[in-house]
């Protein structure tokens, strides 16, 4: 078998990727490797501490963040989300998922905090993204690959939100996305201060995540990727350069991806959720509510509905959880997920397994590229 560096550099040969940082780590014993460079120009060398994009690996730390107010008793699980977000306190639902979207009826029942935390509140993308219901996510509230500096502030971002129908009633479908940047609007009223700054003195300051926020500062730039997409050509065109869209705090610090770390700063997050909720001594977690987060929460009619996101797994908090061996890197309680930057990142705590690839090239749909498979399948071998 090859080694991880192998399982990397396959793939910066073949000009699918100019870089990548990946880490496994069973236990004590780490392995990482980086390959290539930090842009197509070779300006620099992939290191491990370079600094990605790390988009919808941003979910399960908002998702945590969430909880650490639960663990306050500041929030709780089944409370109404109107309390903190009067925009939702009388939301409107379209009649069936392809009505148009001014035939609406009442929600049945109130949004809670746990219909947030399980994607399952009504907002959010399905399989089928031309229902019309869908249509203003993108348009008018700017979901889709990450563009922070074009995204409204949170409370204009909500009043946006309170005028787009639900597509679903609460609790009845799981839907991609949306309801977490709600769940990051959500901490910062609840919390009384910005999500950046919430998440800084909860968790990254705690668990030593140094390089981990909604931007970039200056005096790091030489260690940030740049972003790149596929062109219809097959080649790569850059789409964020290092000084771009995560050089400033971005006016709506989105909690479904504006994050921004290194291959070490995830680790230590990942760490955290094996150890319970705790960093050297210090409590930053309820085991209960690690727990919760590491569940499956779904359905089984919910997990075959989002089989185009989830191919049959379910949903925690924040992250998928493998709940079927379906493949050689499936291994059922494992939870994480991928970030449409190019990223992925999950711990497995029957094996008490972290493991995280960052790379920098734009995913093309919900199906995890070649290389996250490769990195998974050894990984799972390791």
């Amino acid at each position: 078998m090859t080694d991880l560096h192998g399982v990397l550099e396959q793939y910066v040969r073949n000009g699918s990727v100019p870089g990548a940082v990946a880490l496994v780590a069973h236990g004590d014993r780490i392995e990482v490797a980086a390959v290539g460079s930090v842009d197509l120009a070779g300006t620099a060398p992939m290191a491990r501490d370079s600094i990605f994009r790390i988009a919808s690996l941003t979910k399960p730390i908002v998702a945590a963040a969430v909880l650490m107010l639960v663990d306050d008793g500041r929030i709780g699980l089944d409370e109404p989300v109107a309390r903190w977000l009067p925009e939702l306190a009388e939301p409107r639902v379209v009649r069936t998922p392809a009505a148009p979207v001014d035939d609406v009826v009442p929600a049945a029942r109130p949004v809670t905090v746990a219909d947030l935390l399980t994607l399952r509140a009504g907002y959010g993308f399905p399989a089928d993204f031309s229902l019309p219901a869908v249509g203003p996510l993108f348009s008018e509230l700017k979901q889709g690959p990450p563009q922070p500096q074009q995204v409204a502030p949170p409370d204009e971002w909500m009043a946006t939100l309170s005028r787009i129908p639900m597509l679903y009633q609460p609790g009845e479908a799981w839907l991609y996305n949306t309801c977490s940047d709600i769940q990051g609007v959500l901490i910062a009223r609840v919390a009384g201060q910005p999500l950046p700054q919430f998440l800084a003195e909860r968790l990254f300051e705690p668990l030593g995540m140094v390089d981990t926020g909604f931007a970039v500062p200056a005096g790091r730039r030489d260690r940030f990727t740049s972003y790149y997409r596929t062109d219809p050509a097959g080649g790569l065109t850059l789409a964020d350069p290092p000084a771009g869209q995560w050089s400033s705090v971005p006016p709506f610090p989105s909690g479904g991806g504006g994050l921004v770390s290194t291959a070490d700063d995830w680790y230590r997050f990942g760490r955290m959720l094996l150890a319970g909720g705790t960093v050297q001594g210090r409590r930053l977690l309820a085991p209960d509510s690690v727990r919760r987060m590491t569940t499956d929460h779904l359905t089984p009619a919910q997990r075959d509905a989002s089989r185009l996101f989830l191919e049959g797994q379910g949903w925690g908090y924040g992250g998928c959880v493998d709940v079927a061996d379906i493949d050689p890197w499936n291994v059922a309680g494992r939870y994480g997920w991928v970030g449409g930057s190019g990223t992925a990142a999950h711990v497995i705590p029957s094996t008490g397994t972290v493991t995280v690839l960052l790379s920098q090239v734009e995913m093309t749909g919900p199906t995890p590229p070649a290389l996250m498979r490769d990195f998974w399948r050894y990984a799972a071998a390791a």
